[in-house]
């Protein structure tokens, strides 16, 4: 899944993912017909139709291909737009939306997300090299949050502690509404807009926060 809004992208930068994911479908394919350790960089770079001096631009091991994007924190009208919301409005539905609109073209992902979960099941090592990647996702998350948290609320910028516990909680709950939406896209009989399924699981997050309190 790349996190970045479409309405941002170039042709340059949209045949980039292209070429990313055709990599990344490539290599998970090949992988799931033959077994990664029977895999070759040449047989992925014909198969998605670009020679192997374009694969490693790209990827450095095939290994690295097969485990994939991580998201994106997004920077642009969509950040500035989550940082400068004020505190009249819920920080959490604001997160889900600039989750929502920096997305991208991930709707094409939903037959790569299927055959890398398949792939990594086999291979747990390179499970938790996936796992640790998006620890990072989420730190960069965490930073955002932060930065808008500290916007809503000046004076806690003197609370190291109390700051760091708001920061984490917003940050783990939005974290655990993205995967949500993403399950539930990515499990669909017909999966249609990401985006939309995101607002969607945080408008269902917000209702449920509202409810317990």
């Amino acid at each position: 899944m790349t996190m970045t809004a479409p309405a941002e992208l170039g042709l340059r930068e949209r045949k980039r993912l292209a070429t990313r994911r055709a990599i990344q479908h490539a290599v998970l394919t090949l992988a799931s017909e033959q077994g990664l350790e029977n895999v070759t960089v040449e047989e992925v770079s014909r198969r998605a139709e670009v020679s192997p001096r374009t694969f490693f631009n790209y990827f450095g091991t095939k290994e690295e291909a097969l485990i994939g994007d991580i998201p994106l924190i997004p920077d642009g009208d969509a950040l500035h737009a989550f940082l400068t919301a004020g505190p009249a409005t819920d920080v959490l539905t604001d997160l889900g939306e600039l989750l929502a609109r920096t997305v991208g073209d991930a709707d094409e992902d939903v037959e790569i997300h299927h055959l890398r979960k398949d792939v990594l099941r086999d291979h747990p090592h390179l499970l938790g090299a996936r796992i640790a990647s998006m620890r990072g996702f989420e730190e960069g998350l965490y930073k955002v949050v932060e930065r808008r948290v500290l916007n809503d609320d000046p004076t806690l910028a003197e609370d190291a502690e109390a700051l760091f516990d708001r920061c984490w909680m917003v940050t783990m709950v939005g974290f655990a509404g993205l995967r949500h939406a993403w399950r539930c896209w990515a499990d669909a009989p017909t999966p249609g807009s990401l985006a939309e399924r995101i607002r969607r699981s945080f408008a269902e997050l917000y209702t449920t926060v509202q409810k317990l309190r």
